[in-house]
């Protein structure tokens, strides 16, 4: 029901020996492919309009705003350097920049960045060279890790890690588990969150999460009644 609702490309449904995880996830983190390595970093929200052209001039406040394209600008020079880390000198290019995806209740702006994996590298390096996603952490990685380490009250869990998949052939493809429902035996916890800079607007920020959230809220709901 949920991916009739919003068919993210990169959900994720995986069940555990004491708990489920259900993820809606539109953004992947690292994809091989043939010694191709690309990645698909998101950064950039707007809610989804109700009419055509509700939804249009929300597509151009997203694409004009300083913010967001400030704050996407940096995050695809991080997976550029990412990347650089372990393909070759040179191969590594943005192919999108910056285009809106839509999605059922919100629309994203996504940049596509790729390279030729170096030939002393494997996926496992590849790995260890994008995770955890800069979209995740900002940047610098460490240090924000370390500030989110101190701040956050709760380990996240599986929330804002990855999901995915390394083939016997050495091709892989990891999503970033935002937009998850990890449910046990007793209980559902439903994660959703913003990415906050310097010039945020907490309010705006809350309803980010909000939107974000409402195809499973529209599931969850459609389930109790």
């Amino acid at each position: 029901q949920l991916r009739k609702v919003n068919p993210s490309p990169h959900s994720a449904f995986v069940v555990l020996e004491s708990e489920v995880i259900v993820c809606n996830s539109p953004e992947r983190l690292v994809r091989l492919s043939d010694g191709y390595a690309d990645m698909r970093p998101i950064a950039g929200t707007r809610p989804r309009g109700g009419e055509t052209q509700d939804d249009r001039r929300l597509a151009e406040d997203l694409l004009s705003c300083p913010k967001e394209r400030a704050e996407h600008l940096m995050l695809v020079d991080l997976a550029r350097n990412d990347l650089g880390r372990v393909c070759d000198y040179g191969s590594v290019q943005v192919n999108e920049l910056m285009t809106v995806e839509r999605y059922s209740h919100v629309m994203h702006l996504v940049s596509h960045v790729s390279g030729r994996l170096r030939k002393a590298r494997n996926g496992f390096d590849l790995i260890r060279a994008t995770f955890p996603g800069g979209t995740i952490t900002g940047v610098p990685k460490v240090h924000c890790m370390e500030l989110i380490e101190r701040l956050e009250p709760v380990r996240r869990g599986i929330y804002t890690g990855s999901i995915g998949f390394i083939g016997w052939n050495g091709n892989l493809d990891f999503n970033i588990a935002i937009r998850t429902l990890l449910l046990t035996a007793e209980q559902g916890y439903l994660q959703v969150g913003a990415g906050i800079v310097a010039d945020s607007d907490p309010r705006r920020e809350y309803e980010e999460t909000l939107h974000k959230a409402e195809a499973f809220f529209q599931v969850l709901k459609g389930s109790q009644g």
